[in-house]
């Protein structure tokens, strides 16, 4: 199995990230045409963590996303449910707490994190409700939620022709740099089929989050939501 379908098993998603870890950092990179790099350091920024501060980064894969919040001193816990990501993450970066967990069953106790942040992963969860309140749980009262999701671009015209390079050029070129291009085909799919920016606000609100806002970056093609937890 290289491509989950749209409703998300999650034996089915996890088993499509296991077969592209190994390139799937490049093959990010190469379809966003650099643009992830510039995505992961507003996230950072948002995310503000601070020595001695918990961080726990979901769906982190290899830890790529997590790197940068160590460098400010912060404890930080990747976790993800694709063994694969991890384990391919565990070679680069031993010295990291990789841990296995499903974004809806979160095995840690409540209030336990100074900031909860997700990446492009909260749309290859099954349940995205039950999410959100499992970030809130263990979120401590004052703490934060950051999530970098794909969203609808703001303008029309642009909105068109993203749409036509997400379905009719990004396979081609997945093609070409992945070894599983079905995965990517998965995943155009499921940015077109995501909720756009004041939806995934009115949910985030639905799960206990307070102050929820958004920011557009790239006209909108992605959107970086925060919240807080009431203290």
């Amino acid at each position: 199995m290289t491509r989950a379908s749209l409703d998300k098993q999650p034996h089915e998603v996890a088993s499509m990230f296991d077969n592209v870890a190994d390139r799937y950092d490049l093959t990010n990179d190469v379809l966003s045409l650099g643009q992830d790099r510039r995505w992961r350091k507003e996230v950072a920024s948002a995310v503000d963590a601070r020595p001695a501060q918990k961080v726990l980064d979901l769906a982190a894969g290899t830890a790529t996303s997590s790197l940068p919040f160590t460098r400010t001193g912060a404890y930080v816990v990747p976790c993800d449910f694709s063994l694969g990501m991890l384990q391919v993450g565990k070679k680069r970066n031993a010295w990291l707490p990789f841990t296995a967990g499903d974004a809806t069953r979160l095995p840690f106790k409540d209030d336990t994190f100074d900031a909860v942040t997700i990446s492009f992963g909260l749309r290859n969860v099954q349940d995205t409700d039950a999410a959100l309140r499992e970030m809130h749980r263990v979120t401590r009262p004052g703490g934060r939620v950051v999530i970098c999701e794909f969203s609808h671009p703001t303008w029309a015209p642009f909105r068109t022709v993203y749409t036509e390079y997400l379905m009719r050029a990004l396979p081609p070129v997945a093609r070409a740099v992945s070894s599983e291009p079905d995965a990517y085909v998965y995943l155009a799919e499921s940015i077109r089929a995501w909720p756009d920016q004041a939806a995934l606000a009115g949910r985030l609100r639905s799960a206990g989050w307070s102050k929820v806002a958004w920011r557009n970056l790239t006209g909108g093609v992605v959107a970086l939501h925060r919240g807080f937890k009431e203290a």
